[in-house]
């Protein structure tokens, strides 16, 4: 088919092995593209990271957001290091940056189980664990970032903010996603994670929830402490759906969600705003191994795959999202054939992955 929409998508390949997995991903996905075909992909690289901001004095320079600013979707590699840092001692980070700039309130984790994984729980409905992460990425206690105050240097306060406007947004594209996974024969329950019994901001977190659960009568809605939640996110993770929790709890517990997927690079994520998203792995820059060729590609390409699909419903580009698919597949298959990262033990360093995943994308249907 021929091409008839082309994407601008701003390519950022971050630091260490951020950058190392950026350039196979791109393979993966102009091959996923060219074999659905109606669209095509057109990449502008920028530099932006904590060598970015060794070099030049700025992580995220105003031409890169610019790019940004002005690109269909945004593409990140890992970005950090922990041997450049800011002033007040943070480490770089420009994905906040961009998460800020642009509004990008809901943070998408998937934790999923990959096929031919070996289990990480014992039980064996660990198999059929499915759920989606769902954290708010532009206040909680993240908006003290940059604003935290030390006084004589004998104490250090931050700030944790929760407003109206972003939780309703945030519950409304919750209940949205569980009412597409409903219709894809998951549950159709969102459950809130909060800390309401101990703070005031949470309990506005947990009320406003109600509220919006009330809008949305077919589907179902619970509550829990995030204490509990590790428990059982440990304990009966096969039961979970959606879970839509404030941006530091989401960071820790999707940490958690990527271990029970056999680790962090296997966890791709998505931060999606009302006009912008940015589609990045979960995992760090990993300087203990950058430039030996053993990343783990794999959720830089789910990544790639969140961007598409998310390319596809927003432009109703079908293609698109059957390419995202396609990408999900070809990875589902190449791991189910055997093919294991190094990360999990296995010997297929970064270039032998991308070639699984590439072979395995040649054989399956459009």
């Amino acid at each position: 088919m021929q091409s008839n929409q082309r994407f601008h998508i701003a390519v950022l390949p971050g630091d260490g092995i951020g950058a190392e997995v950026m350039a196979p991903c791109l393979r993966v996905l102009n091959e996923a593209a060219a074999r659905t075909g109606g669209f095509a992909l057109q990449w502008d690289e920028k530099p932006a990271g904590a060598i970015t901001y060794r070099d030049t004095g700025t992580a995220l320079p105003p031409a890169t957001m610019e790019t940004a600013r002005k690109a269909d979707a945004i593409l990140l590699g890992a970005m950090g290091l922990p041997s450049i840092r800011y002033p007040d001692g943070t480490e770089i980070a420009p994905q906040l940056d961009l998460r800020f700039e642009f509004g990008l309130y809901a943070g998408i984790r998937p934790v999923r189980v990959l096929p031919g994984m070996a289990p990480i729980l014992a039980d064996p409905r660990a198999a059929a664990i499915d759920f989606v992460l769902i954290r708010e990425s532009t206040e909680g206690l993240f908006a003290s970032r940059g604003k935290g105050t030390v006084t004589n240097d004998s104490e250090a306060r931050d700030t944790l903010v929760i407003t109206r406007a972003v939780s309703e947004r945030l519950f409304d594209f919750s209940f949205a996603l569980a009412a597409a996974r409903k219709r894809q024969g998951r549950p159709g329950i969102v459950t809130c994670v909060d800390k309401a019994n101990v703070f005031t901001s949470f309990a506005f977190f947990r009320k406003i929830f109600t509220e919006r659960a009330a809008l949305h009568p077919s589907l179902g809605h619970d509550c829990a402490y995030v204490d509990a939640m590790a428990l059982f996110m440990l304990r009966r993770p096969w039961e979970l759906d959606v879970l839509v929790t404030e941006n530091m709890f989401g960071d820790i517990l999707s940490d958690l969600g990527a271990g029970l997927m056999g680790g962090m690079g296997f966890a791709p994520s998505a931060d999606i705003g009302d006009s912008h998203a940015v589609f990045q792995p979960c995992h760090g820059t990993a300087p203990d191994i950058a430039g030996q060729g053993r990343a783990n590609p794999v959720a830089m390409f789910l990544s790639g795959a969140m961007m598409l699909e998310w390319l596809g419903a927003k432009h109703a580009l079908p293609e698109a999202e059957r390419a995202g698919a396609l990408v999900r597949a070809a990875v589902d298959a190449a791991l189910s054939s055997g093919t294991r990262p190094m990360e999990t033990g296995g010997t297929a360093g970064t270039a032998a992955m991308t070639e699984a995943v590439l072979a395995a994308m040649a054989g399956l249907p459009t």
